[in-house]
């Protein structure tokens, strides 16, 4: 029996959460899918400027698992860039941040901003 998927630490839901090619319409072009969690390493890694040992601590999960996370979410953006493809974000094994974390104050934690009452 496998072991069960430990659930990923995310600061919030991305704002938007599908993109596609501009000015063409590709009928039946199906979209890349893309999980929360793959969302919030890239996030972290390649927005916030963290490193992928800061990310895995962020999330609460190992420097590995972290690494394929992001790893996979860079394959499916390329394939998204490079086929003209629609991404789109959902699903994945994930919950939520409370904001009050010790590592929130540094990688720009939504929650954080809120209740000090900056933006959401």
């Amino acid at each position: 029996m496998p072991r069960p998927k430990k659930c990923r630490r995310v600061c919030g839901l991305p704002s938007c959460s599908e993109f596609g090619p501009a000015g063409r319409e590709r009928a039946g072009a199906l979209p890349v899918l893309m999980s929360v969690e793959e969302y919030e390493a890239i996030r972290l890694i390649d927005y916030q400027g963290c490193s992928q040992a800061e990310c895995s601590e962020y999330m609460c999960v190992a420097r590995t698992t972290a690494q394929l996370i992001y790893n996979s979410a860079r394959q499916k953006l390329a394939a998204a860039l490079v086929e003209g493809r629609p991404l789109r974000i959902e699903g994945g094994s994930y919950r939520l941040c409370e904001g009050g974390a010790e590592h929130c104050a540094r990688h720009g934690c939504r929650k954080r901003r809120c209740a000090k009452g900056e933006e959401k």
